[in-house]
C-alpha cells in the first residue's frame, strides 16, 4: 500500500543547493521531516547511470523529490541546447528507473511551465500538453521536462507506481541565479537595478518590449505544495492518476503581470531612481504564460506570498549574500 509521506519517512532531495531543492530542504525541515538525503554535484553525477544505481542501491529512499536539472533563461537555452536536453534528459531517466528499480513510493518530478505550447489558450491547464508547437528558444529543455512527465506516467501504468509532475510557473527566491548571462528575467533585474544604483546610471536597459506577461511565484510556496502533494492520502491524489491523462499539476499564483510591471515593481523595491529603456531588438519570448491552477486548488491547496513581498525578500537575500 502506498501510504502518505511521514516525519520520518526517508526523503532524498535531488538538486538540494538549486533555486527549488533549497526551498524544499527549508520547507521540509521546518515542517519536522528529519530523514532527509541529499548529495552535491561532486558527490554524485545523476547523469552517470551506474553512479545513480549504486547511490539508490545504497540509499534506499522512499519518497523522491527530483528537483534537479539543467536551468536557464532564454540566453543559456540558445547558447547550449545539447547540454539542455542531453543532461535533463539523462537526470530524469535516471533517476526515475531507479526509483523504480528501488521500490520508492512516490517521486515528484519537478517541470516547467515552458512544456506548454507557444501559443496557449490562457489560462493553461494541464490538458493543453502536446496541443501545439513549443516555443523555440527554450524547445530542447520542454521536450525533456515532456519527456519527464511521460516516464512518470508510463510507469504509474505499466508498474502501478505514483509518481507526479508537478509544473511551477516562473520561479524566484532564495538561492537564485544572479549571472546577468543564464538568469530568469526577475532575478537579471534584480541585480541589475541594484547595480545601475550604486553606480549612479541613468537607466536600465531591459531585454525585449516590455509587453509579454508573466507569472511569478515565491520559490518557499512552490516547495509548499510540492510536499503539501506528498503528504495527502491516496484517494485524494485519485485525479492525478487515471490512464487518460499525465499525472501532472500545474503550480503558480494564477496571477500575472507585464515585464514592464515587473521592471517597474523591482526598480521601486531596490529603490533606482533612473530610467527603464527596453530594447525591442532583443527577443521576448512568448507572449504569455498563465497557469491555470484549479487542480492544484481542488487539491486543497492555494500560494500565500503576494508578489511584492517576495521580491522584497528576494532582494534583501540579494544583498546579504553579496556581503
Amino acid at each position: 500500500m502506498i501510504g502518505s509521506m511521514k516525519q520520518d519517512s526517508k526523503i532524498y532531495v535531488a538538486g538540494h543547493r538549486g533555486l527549488v531543492g533549497s526551498a524544499l530542504m527549508r520547507q521540509l525541515q521546518a515542517k519536522g521531516y528529519h530523514n532527509l538525503v541529499t548529495r552535491t554535484h561532486a558527490e554524485l553525477d545523476l547523469t552517470d547511470q551506474a553512479a545513480v544505481r549504486d547511490f539508490f542501491a545504497a540509499e534506499k529512499p522512499e519518497y523522491v523529490l527530483l528537483a534537479a536539472a539543467k536551468v536557464g533563461g532564454i540566453h543559456a537555452n540558445n547558447t547550449y541546447p545539447a547540454e539542455f536536453i542531453q543532461q535533463n534528459l539523462a537526470i530524469q531517466t535516471n533517476a526515475i528507473h531507479e526509483s523504480w528499480r528501488h521500490d520508492v513510493q512516490r517521486l515528484l518530478f519537478l517541470g516547467s511551465s515552458c512544456i506548454y505550447p507557444r501559443d496557449c489558450p490562457q489560462p493553461i491547464k494541464e490538458e493543453y500538453l502536446l496541443t501545439g508547437p513549443l516555443e523555440p528558444t527554450n524547445r530542447p529543455y520542454a521536450l525533456a521536462k515532456i519527456a519527464g512527465i511521460e516516464m512518470c506516467w508510463s510507469y504509474n501504468r505499466q508498474y502501478g507506481t505514483r509518481y507526479m509532475a508537478a509544473m511551477p510557473t516562473n520561479l524566484y527566491g532564495p538561492g537564485d541565479n544572479y549571472d546577468l548571462n543564464n538568469s530568469h528575467v526577475l532575478p537579471a533585474l534584480i541585480r541589475k537595478m541594484h547595480e545601475a544604483k550604486q553606480r549612479g546610471d541613468k537607466e536600465v536597459v531591459v531585454w525585449g518590449t516590455g509587453t509579454p506577461k508573466r507569472e511569478f511565484l515565491y520559490s518557499d510556496d512552490m516547495a509548499e505544495a510540492c510536499i503539501y502533494l506528498l503528504e495527502q492520502p491516496e484517494e485524494k491524489l485519485q485525479p492525478l492518476f487515471g490512464d487518460d491523462q499525465p499525472p501532472l499539476v500545474n503550480v503558480g499564483c494564477g496571477e500575472d503581470l507585464t515585464i514592464r510591471e515587473l521592471a517597474e515593481l523591482v526598480r521601486e523595491v531596490v529603490g533606482y531612481t533612473g530610467e527603464l529603456t527596453f530594447d525591442a531588438s532583443k527577443p521576448d519570448g512568448t507572449m504569455r504564460k498563465l497557469m491555470d491552477v484549479g487542480m492544484l486548488g481542488r487539491l486543497g491547496w492555494r500560494a500565500t506570498i503576494p508578489l511584492r513581498d517576495g521580491v522584497v525578500a528576494a532582494y534583501e537575500g540579494y544583498i546579504k549574500n553579496k556581503q
